[in-house]
């Protein structure tokens, strides 16, 4: 672009009282016709607040995926997904009921924070809410819609479960292979680990088969690929929730144990400091630091956790013996810690407690076995169609 042409940009922000380096790269991208869109992510909220996220960028352009994507195509949506240019320092209204809220995008475009909410209980679990760039006097509003949960009164506890290699295959232990993931996959070629979806669907209907429990995911995942995770889950019947995920990095360093400790432990604590009435069950793995970021969890609310389920992916004798460990330190605080390879064993567990119905199991067991491959319903996921070790699960409760 001449200097002369941006030079002539600049001084039509100013004159609109914009302002501000991001009103000038909005104008410029208007005159480009390079659309933005804004993605209004899942939110959770109570009768009095509630918590949004979201982000302004470029139009990304990626669509659904398909059976016949090809991992050509693949890797240029996760190309387009990383590429996305941010809207930076773009003022946001967000709209939920009769309450409009003022926010401003960061460095990379997303924006978020705390809502006042009026959402009725009664109606529906689910309330819309929209977000609106606040451009002058655009031709064409930008906005975004998203979803906001607000808790059933029939709920017994909620959930707040890890992702990957929780419940989808990811490998985050390996570098290489998880990048191999993330980038040539698509949401129908990520597959999810044996009777997840079903041991989850026992959960929200709980004991009685209607409680609506809800669901909390927390995951290292990217921002970047929040579209395949939410519609991987749709096509598993994983049961719906917020997905609280975090900034785009493939970097060996965002692996480290202070980034996740970090980011899921600020993610926890608000949703469980907004429900002060609500107890917990918390599920993840051993790959990364789940049961580290539980343990920490369990001493700061005292008496919210019922329990915590830890899938043991790792099969490291040292590994497991430290989340024994662990499991000792969170008996002491009136809770439990279930260390099992599938989803059979914390199922098991669950079912003792009253926490899902006992005639769930046969579910479970059975979609087990499907995502196993071990019969025609399924696709076999990786390493499946094989029985485990058959170790047993290792509880520790009083």
């Amino acid at each position: 672009m001449p200097s002369d042409w941006s030079a002539g940009i600049d001084f039509l922000a100013k004159k609109l009282g914009m302002g501000a380096a991001s009103a000038v790269r909005a104008i410029r991208d208007a005159l480009d016709d390079d659309p933005f869109e804004i993605l209004a992510y899942r939110g959770f909220g109570s009768s009095v607040r509630a918590h949004v996220y979201g982000r302004v960028v470029e139009r990304v352009g990626v669509t659904p995926s398909t059976d016949k994507d090809s991992v050509l195509t693949n890797l240029l949506n996760t190309y387009r997904r990383a590429e996305s240019d941010p809207v930076r320092r773009a003022n946001i209204v967000v709209n939920f009921g009769d309450s409009a809220t003022a926010m401003t995008t960061d460095g990379e475009g997303y924006f978020g924070g705390w809502i006042t909410s009026e959402a009725a209980r009664e109606t529906s679990e689910w309330h819309d809410y929209e977000a609106t760039l606040d451009l002058p006097s655009p031709a064409d509003p930008v906005k975004g819609k998203g979803e906001i949960l607000v808790p059933a009164r029939s709920a017994r506890f909620g959930i707040i479960s890890d992702i990957d290699d929780t419940v989808i295959q990811s490998r985050v232990s390996n570098f290489i292979q998880a990048a191999r993931t993330v980038m040539l996959g698509n949401a129908r070629t990520r597959l999810p680990f044996p009777g997840v979806a079903a041991f989850y669907r026992a959960l929200r209907d709980g004991e009685s088969g209607d409680e609506k429990n809800p669901f909390f995911y927390v995951s290292s995942s990217p921002w970047n690929i929040y579209d395949v995770i939410s519609e991987f889950m749709e096509l598993q019947n994983v049961p719906k929730g917020p997905l609280m995920l975090r900034d785009w990095d493939l970097s060996l360093g965002s692996l480290s144990s202070s980034r996740h400790f970090d980011h899921k432990g600020v993610a926890i604590r608000n949703v469980m400091q907004l429900y002060p009435d609500m107890e917990f069950i918390l599920i993840g793995d051993t790959s990364q630091h789940d049961p580290e970021i539980y343990s920490r969890i369990v001493d700061e609310f005292p008496q919210r956790v019922k329990a915590i389920y830890i899938r043991d992916v790792t099969l490291d004798p040292i590994r497991s013996a430290s989340v024994r460990k662990l499991a000792e330190q969170i008996l002491q605080a009136k809770s439990a810690l279930v260390l099992a390879e599938d989803s059979i064993g914390a199922a098991k567990h669950a079912a003792e407690h009253g926490w899902i119905a006992g005639d769930k199991l046969a579910d479970i067991a059975e979609d087990k076995r499907a995502d196993e491959g071990r019969d025609d319903s399924k696709a076999a996921s990786p390493g499946g169609g094989h029985e485990g070790s058959g170790t047993p699960p290792v509880v520790v409760e009083k």
